[in-house]
C-alpha cells in the first residue's frame, strides 16, 4: 500500500512532464558546455625563450578551420608577435580560434639572414610540437616569413605539414635590390658612410624592441643583422637559396611552380597587388612610394605578384597591399574586396579538407 501511494497517477504524470523536460534540457546544456569546454581554440605565443605560453581562447563556434596539425605563424621582417597589444597578425589568430584552429605565433629576429632566421624558426617548431603533442605543423610565413618557412620544410621536413606563403618574395625583392645599390654607392673607401651606419644602428635598436615587447628576456635577445636582411631580400641571395632550396618553386621569374606537393609537404602562396586600398590608412602610401621601384611590375608595394609564387598560387592578384596581407593597419583594408582574415580562414579549411 506504502509503495502504491508512491506511484504517479496519469494527472500527476502530467504535471511531472514539464520538471522532467526542464532538467533533460538543463542536462542536454551541460553536456554542451562540456563538449565546447573540451574543443576551445588557442593562441599561444612562442617569443619566450622558455617555451609557449596562452594568450588567448575560444569555444569553437564551428569546426571550418578545426585543422589536424596546429597552425604556427611566422612574421616578417621587423616582425614581432604582439606589439603595443597588437597582434602582427591583426585578428587572423581570433578568427582561426573561433573554427577551431590551434594557432602558434613565433619570433625570429627582426632583422637576419634567411637561413639564421630558419634556424631559429626550426628551434620553435620542435618545441611546438613537443607542447602541443603534434608531430607536425602547418606552416604560415608573411613576407621574409616564407623564406623561412621554407627552409624547416627543407631542413626538418618530418615536423611540417604544408607551407603557406603569404606575400613573400620568393625570387627576391627590387626594393631591396635598389637599397642594396644605394647602400654599395655611398660608400666611403669601402666603409659604411655614416647616415647607413646610423640607419643600420637604429634597425638594431627597433629588432631589441620587438623582441623585449614579445617578451624574450634581456638576456636571451637575438642577434640583429639589419644588412643581412636586407641582403636576404635581394634577387641575387635568392638565386642562391632557391638553389639550395628549391621545393615547389617554378623554374623563371613569372612562372607558374609545376610541383605542389615536395617531400610529402603541399606548398600553398597568395599575394596580392595594389598600394592604396584604404585611404584612411597612412601605410598605404608609404607603400606607393617604395612600389615605384617595381616600374610596370604589378607589386603589393614591396613585393612583386611573380615573385610571390610558391606552390599552389591560390591567388596572386588579391586587392592587397603588404600590409593588408597581415590585416594591418589596424584592419584598414580595401572595401568591398576578399577580406585577409576570410582568405586565411579558407585556406585553413583547405588544409583542413586535405587531412592536414
Amino acid at each position: 500500500m506504502m509503495l502504491k501511494s508512491y506511484l504517479p497517477t496519469a494527472t500527476s504524470a502530467k504535471k511531472l512532464l514539464p520538471t522532467l523536460g526542464a532538467l533533460g534540457t538543463g542536462l542536454l546544456l551541460m553536456t554542451m558546455q562540456t563538449t565546447s569546454a573540451q574543443a576551445a581554440g588557442k593562441y599561444y605565443n612562442c617569443a619566450n625563450a622558455t617555451g609557449c605560453k596562452v594568450v588567448d581562447s575560444k569555444y569553437f563556434t564551428s569546426s571550418h578551420t578545426d585543422t589536424k596539425y596546429p597552425v604556427v605563424m611566422a612574421h616578417g621582417l621587423v616582425g614581432f608577435t604582439k606589439l603595443l597589444g597588437v597582434d602582427y597578425f591583426y585578428g587572423i589568430p581570433q578568427t582561426l580560434m573561433s573554427g577551431g584552429s590551434e594557432v602558434y605565433a613565433t619570433k625570429t629576429s627582426s632583422f637576419g639572414d634567411s637561413r639564421v632566421r630558419g634556424e631559429q624558426l626550426l628551434q620553435q617548431v620542435k618545441t611546438i610540437s613537443a607542447v602541443s603533442g603534434s608531430p607536425k605543423v602547418n606552416l604560415f610565413g608573411h613576407s621574409h616569413g616564407g623564406h623561412d618557412i621554407r627552409y624547416v620544410a627543407a631542413v626538418e621536413p618530418k615536423y611540417v605539414a604544408s607551407v603557406t606563403a603569404v606575400a613573400s618574395p620568393e625570387q627576391g625583392a627590387a626594393l631591396a635590390d635598389w637599397v642594396i645599390e644605394q647602400i654599395e654607392k655611398d660608400k666611403i673607401n669601402g666603409e659604411y658612410n655614416t647616415a647607413t651606419k646610423a640607419a643600420l644602428g637604429l634597425f638594431g635598436f627597433l629588432g631589441n624592441f620587438m623582441d623585449l615587447n614579445a617578451g624574450i628576456p634581456v638576456d636571451k635577445l637575438q642577434d640583429q643583422d639589419a644588412y643581412g636582411a636586407i641582403t636576404a631580400l635581394s634577387t641575387d641571395y635568392m638565386t642562391s637559396f632557391n638553389a639550395e632550396f628549391p621545393a615547389a618553386m617554378p623554374t623563371s621569374y613569372c612562372g607558374q611552380p609545376t610541383a605542389t606537393r615536395v617531400n610529402g609537404i603541399e606548398y600553398y602562396s597568395f599575394s596580392g597587388v595594389g598600394q592604396v586600398t584604404n585611404i584612411l590608412d597612412p601605410m598605404d602610401y608609404v607603400l606607393l612610394a617604395t612600389s615605384k621601384v617595381f616600374e610596370n611590375d604589378p607589386n603589393d608595394g614591396l613585393v612583386s605578384a611573380c615573385s610571390s609564387r610558391l606552390g599552389y598560387v591560390i591567388r596572386d592578384d588579391y586587392k592587397m597591399n603588404h600590409m593588408d596581407s597581415v590585416n594591418q593597419l589596424l584592419g584598414l583594408v580595401a572595401w568591398g574586396q576578399p577580406n585577409p582574415k576570410t582568405v586565411y580562414r579558407d585556406q585553413v579549411n583547405r588544409l583542413k579538407k586535405a587531412n592536414l
